[in-house]
């Protein structure tokens, strides 16, 4: 049997550093706190992923491997959202010549006297801006498919691991990349909402959903759950999503109020 290294002092606290990596996230404003946020959420994967197996070693209570569990989602979460920022600034940086692209060949590297910088140049691979791509490409597809993967993974008790969240995540970006149906299928009446219209009709089918959902039992038991969870390591971090959550509904319900 493999020996275990002891646990890292890191994962006594394993919110915090969760907390730094979504905190620096959330304020990174260039490529790089980008990468930082990236790195932080992949070292709290790491630490949780270790001690969910030392926990699993020595027989621990399940509520112990669960929490674990639940801090790799986290940590999973952010690092997903920072590989979409990632996606997205690299290739608004080659948009903008600023980065030697893969397919480039023998163009010219060099602009103004200044060097244009490679994927290497930044830190970066070229296989690792792929997976960045395919996460932003599956979240456009199917949204919000990597937050579905990890809760169902965790709803089920199983480890939630990026080589389970890649395969979905995979098979999402396939399907969105599948050919639209022929011109002659479509509804020929049918006009594509804008940008606007999509954003608002995310908005209500969220409400719409959470509506159907919030029937007097299932709120019972959302508040039986929330009680049970107040000794979790990570409960602040739902309360703060909640607390944001309801800030934001407030904000909308304000703009029907005054319409």
């Amino acid at each position: 049997m493999t020996a275990i290294a002891p646990i890292s002092p890191e994962a006594q606290d394993l919110p915090s550093l969760i907390d730094r990596a979504a905190g620096t996230l959330a304020g990174a404003k260039t490529a790089a706190e980008v990468l930082e946020a990236r790195d932080m959420a992949g070292l709290a994967y790491d630490v949780a992923k270790r001690a969910a197996r030392l926990h699993r070693a020595k027989n621990a209570h399940d509520d112990l491997v669960a929490a674990a569990h639940r801090a790799q989602a986290h940590a999973l979460e952010i690092e997903a959202r920072a590989k979409r920022r990632l996606a997205d600034e690299y290739d608004a940086a080659q948009a903008r010549g600023e980065v030697f692209g893969a397919h480039d060949g023998a163009r010219k590297r060099v602009e103004g006297g200044n060097a244009i910088a490679s994927t290497a140049d930044l830190g970066l691979r070229r296989d690792q801006i792929h997976e960045a791509r395919q996460i932003r490409d599956a979240e456009a597809a199917e949204p919000g498919i990597v937050q579905r993967v990890l809760n169902e993974r965790l709803e089920r008790g199983e480890e939630p691991t990026r080589a389970a969240l890649r395969k979905m995540v995979l098979d999402a970006a396939r399907r969105g990349m599948r050919p639209q149906r022929p011109a002659g299928r479509r509804n020929p009446l049918h006009v594509p909402p804008t940008p606007e219209r999509a954003a608002w009709q995310r908005v209500t089918g969220t409400f719409r959903a959470f509506a159907e959902w919030a029937s007097d039992e299932n709120l019972a038991l959302a508040r039986q759950g929330m009680r049970e969870a107040r000794n979790d390591p990570f409960h602040h971090l739902d309360a703060r999503a909640i607390a944001r959550g309801a800030e934001v509904f407030t904000n909308i319900k304000e703009w029907l109020d005054a319409e």
